[in-house]
């Protein structure tokens, strides 16, 4: 029996029937051969190891674009059966060779510096129950949608976790107030910040200025900030010819997820859910406060999503309680977690918005 295919067959998802990929099986009852499922204890009974990577992989797929900040990350798998922590690793610079060598005579090697940074692992998931009257009254393929849904959720929850790890680095820059006849008066906290402190290219410039001064190693060649689209209005209404959309790009090839354009050798990437912050924790007066990242290569480490990180569970009807027939489900589950390795690698730059009259809260 065939299960990968390009299209999914919504019959597996019928009243009665529905795949269950933690525990190991589906339904394959066939109705017109009035046959049962039973299920053959101690032995999977119908899910072949392809149909769970099927259903595995169609979850971390539609997940995967809400994962902005997570395609940065230095990754490492999830170890199986190696408890709760997990083990990134960072090497230190080695010092300049100044001295020189004596012409026959082998110098003494230099030691590669290797620092451990341990992380503990969490477990987020949800789900949603589905009732048996839904699936029969139902237009749309409703285990499908609910997978679309959940899928957004664990994306987004999944990214959030890696943004509130790396969103504590001690480099941060506070954008300047700038009156109308451009005067600049400096911001030392967040809790000074207004609407007019907007990100401009001199932000921009500064940011990659110190990275290159932390000798911070590039992401592809460049470095990469990810910003908030209301930020990136600002900064593109003060680039002017200087900033290059990703439509002129003369490899657009190697786009990298939301990217938008690039300025000053830093390539931006946009998502909504860049760190903004409100009210107590806000700027002046509790105006809205946005955080746009600039980052290098390997500044920090998240477990891998497609190591072993996320799973995609269906429940039939008549799992648990349910003596009727009247509930199934279907969740995910992830196992993730974040941490910083190299504090130099990062900048956060703090900025207020032109949208701040807006509604916006914190995220």
């Amino acid at each position: 029996m065939e299960f990968i295919k390009k299209t999914i067959n919504l019959q597996l998802f019928g009243a009665g029937e529905a795949v269950h990929s933690t525990e190991g099986f589906v339904n394959t009852k066939d109705a017109s051969k009035n046959e049962a499922y039973v299920e053959t204890p101690g032995k999977e009974s119908g899910l072949s190891a392809e149909m769970k990577t099927f259903y595995d992989k169609t979850l971390i797929e539609l997940a995967g674009p809400s994962l902005v900040y997570d395609q940065f990350a230095q990754k490492r798998p999830i170890p199986a059966g190696g408890g709760k922590s997990i083990e990134f690793r960072k090497f230190n610079a080695l010092p300049k060779a100044l001295t020189p060598i004596t012409e026959g005579v082998t110098p003494t090697a230099s030691k590669l510096t290797v620092v451990p940074v341990t992380a503990t692992v969490d477990q987020y998931g949800d789900y949603v129950e589905l009732t048996d009257m839904i699936e029969l009254t139902s237009v749309d393929p409703i285990v499908v949608e609910a997978t679309k849904q959940l899928a957004d959720q664990a994306g987004r929850t999944i990214d959030t976790v890696v943004r509130n790890q790396i969103m504590g680095g001690t480099n941060v820059n506070y954008c300047p107030l700038v009156g109308s006849d451009g005067t600049e008066t400096e911001i030392t906290s967040r809790k000074n910040i207004t609407p007019e402190c907007v990100l401009r290219v001199k932000d921009v410039f500064r940011a990659a200025a110190q990275l290159k001064a932390m000798n911070a190693p590039t992401i592809d060649g460049s470095y990469v900030a990810v910003i908030h689209p209301y930020v990136a209005f600002d900064l593109m209404q003060d680039a002017k010819g200087q900033w290059l959309d990703i439509q002129k790009y003369a490899d657009p090839q190697n786009i990298l997820k939301g990217e938008i354009g690039t300025l000053g050798g830093v390539r931006f990437v946009q998502s909504s859910e860049a760190k903004i912050y409100t009210g107590d924790e806000g700027g002046k007066d509790g105006a809205a406060v946005f955080c746009t990242l600039f980052i290098g290569a390997n500044a920090y480490g998240s477990t891998d999503i497609a190591g072993g990180g996320i799973e995609h569970i269906v429940k039939q009807k008549g799992y648990g309680n349910d003596p009727l027939n009247q509930r199934s489900s279907v969740g995910w589950k992830a196992t993730k977690v974040a941490t910083r390795l190299v504090e130099e690698y990062m900048v956060r730059v703090e900025s207020g918005s032109s949208f701040s009259s807006s509604v916006i809260e914190a995220n």
